[in-house]
This record gives C-alpha cells, sequence and structure tokens, in this order.
C-alpha cells in the first residue's frame, strides 16, 4: 500500500509538472519576445508640459530622477516617449514641484533582479548618483524562475546601495499575474501565487533597505481585470500607454511624499494626491476608485489616489 501511494504521488507529480510546463510553452509562443526598442525620451523636463529638453553637461536641472528595472520601467509597449512611465514622472515631478528635472532610463528589457546590480554599477560609471530613483522588477523573476527569498534580497541590496548614495527609492512590486489571460489556467493561478509571495518579500526588503514600496499587484490589478482590452497593449502582456499611466499616478506620490520638502508649497497630505487633468486623460475611461485598501499582497497600500 506504500508502494503504491509514493507510485501513485510520483505519476499525479510528474504528470502536474509536464502540464505546468507544456502551459509555459504554450504561452511563450502566444506572447511574442520582447525584440522592439522602447520609446526613449531622457532629458530635461520643465514645468508647463513643454518639449523635453536634451541633458548634456552644463544643462541646469534641480533634480535628477532615474528608473531603474526591466520592461515595464522601459515602457515596452508604448509607441510614443510621453507615454513611459519616466516621462510621466518626470513630467508630474516638474509640475508638482515647479521645478526642472532630468530623467535618466538605466531600466533594460528582460531585466530580473539580477541584473539590478549592472543597472546600478552603470549608474556610477555615468556620472553621480541620482537625487531619486523608481524600480519596477519582479515579473521575469517569476517567468525565469527565480527564487522568491533570494530575487527579494537582491532587490533589498540594489535599494540599499541607492539610499546609501542619497537617493530617495520608490519601488513598484511584482504584479498579478492573474489579470494575464495569455496564460492558460492551471499555470496562470501558479503564476499568480508565486507572485503575490514575491510582491510581499519585495515589500519587506524594500521597506528594510530604507526604500517605499509600491503595492502594484494591490493598486492595479483590480482595474486590470475590470478593463484588460484598455490596460494592455497588443501583446496582452504588456501595459499599454493607459496601463503605465495607471502605474505613474501610483508611483509618483510616493515619490513625493518621500522627497518631501523639495515639493514646494505642498504639505504631506496634498503630496499624496496625484494632480492629473481629467481632461483628455487616457484614465479617464477607467472607473473610478474611491479608495484603495490592503489586498491579497498583504501590503497596506503607502497612498490612497483617486483614479480618473
Amino acid at each position: 500500500m506504500a508502494a503504491a501511494t509514493l507510485a501513485s504521488t510520483g505519476s499525479a507529480y510528474v504528470g502536474a509538472r509536464n502540464l505546468l510546463t507544456g502551459q509555459a510553452e504554450q504561452a511563450r509562443r502566444v506572447i511574442p519576445k520582447s525584440w522592439d526598442i522602447p520609446p526613449r525620451a531622457d532629458g530635461v523636463y520643465s514645468p508647463g508640459s513643454g518639449p523635453v529638453e536634451r541633458w548634456y553637461r552644463g544643462v541646469p536641472f534641480d533634480l535628477h530622477l532615474m528608473i531603474f528595472g526591466d520592461s515595464t520601467a522601459t515602457g515596452y509597449g508604448c509607441t510614443s516617449g510621453d507615454e513611459v512611465p519616466g516621462v510621466l514622472l518626470a513630467r508630474g515631478l516638474a509640475e508638482q514641484s515647479g521645478k526642472r528635472i532630468r530623467l535618466s532610463t538605466k531600466a533594460i528589457v528582460g531585466a530580473t533582479s539580477k541584473g539590478l546590480s549592472g543597472q546600478i554599477d552603470a549608474m556610477f560609471v555615468a556620472g553621480p548618483p541620482p537625487d531619486a530613483a523608481v524600480i519596477m522588477i519582479g515579473a521575469n523573476d517569476i517567468t525565469a524562475p527565480n527564487g522568491v527569498g533570494p530575487s527579494a534580497r537582491r532587490l533589498g541590496r540594489a535599494v540599499g546601495r541607492l539610499r546609501a548614495s542619497g537617493a530617495v527609492v520608490a519601488v513598484g512590486t511584482c504584479p498579478d499575474f492573474g489579470v494575464i489571460t495569455a496564460i492558460p489556467q492551471p499555470l496562470r493561478w501558479v503564476a499568480r501565487g508565486r507572485g503575490l509571495r514575491l510582491a510581499r518579500a519585495q515589500a519587506a526588503a524594500v521597506r528594510s533597505a530604507g526604500g517605499v514600496p509600491v503595492p502594484f499587484s494591490d493598486l492595479l490589478a483590480p482595474h486590470f481585470y475590470k478593463t484588460p482590452e484598455l490596460l494592455f497593449s497588443q501583446d496582452m502582456f504588456h501595459p499599454s500607454a493607459a496601463g503605465y499611466e495607471l502605474a505613474a499616478m501610483q508611483l509618483l506620490p510616493a515619490l513625493c511624499d518621500a522627497l518631501g520638502e523639495f515639493v514646494s508649497g505642498a504639505t504631506r497630505d496634498e503630496a499624496l494626491e496625484a494632480r492629473w487633468a481629467d481632461g483628455g486623460s487616457l484614465l479617464s475611461r477607467v472607473s473610478a476608485l474611491s479608495r484603495l485598501w490592503r489586498r491579497s499582497t498583504g501590503v497596506p497600500a503607502p497612498i490612497v489616489v483617486p483614479a480618473g
């Protein structure tokens, strides 16, 4: 009886593994590889939504914002530079502070937490560290797959290095894989569970290192579940321009709060409310959420932002 039980358990395990492996291969065929080059719009942004100014040595700016991470940090899936999250954040900081913001992007399409140290090394080679940093990482650690604990620790070390250099750091943690219908079930359920565990571990590591975690799986997933046709790009894996705008709306108040006195004339409560005009916004088509609260990751949302 014991031998029969072990044999049946082993057969079930092998069967489940083969099923998930087959579904992973199917998902790779459905979701195209990221060959396109994301739009780049690094430079200096001033208040007033004017055109970006190319930065070179001697061009003045008040704050240096740097973006690290994977394809979502680069804005993969966008069609113009004005849609990528780094630009949305730079313009948002310029409008809220009234100052000139220099944007630099170190993020790389396909990067995992293993690549963060190299991105930060490149930052130190290129010049002085930034005043503020945003990291968006985690999805590729699930698809790789990398271990949850090691991935979170690598992120924590990256945040620690940036904080030691004097930068404030906001991190968009691993998204909710449950919204990606291009991944078949039950693989999607397995990926979602691993992603939520990674998001919890990331949030703890980021806080311990002095950064601000922004739980994307809690703040963004309700919108993506409701309007996937609007918030996903054509590959149904990466966000669309509207999806990136939604992410930027959550990151911007966290950045403003972390920067504190830099955001002139804004108290703490004011800094936690996004100032995005409703008119013409892609997000005006997304249903409003009057309140965002603690959900599946167990990470309290650091901000409460009414969405368009």
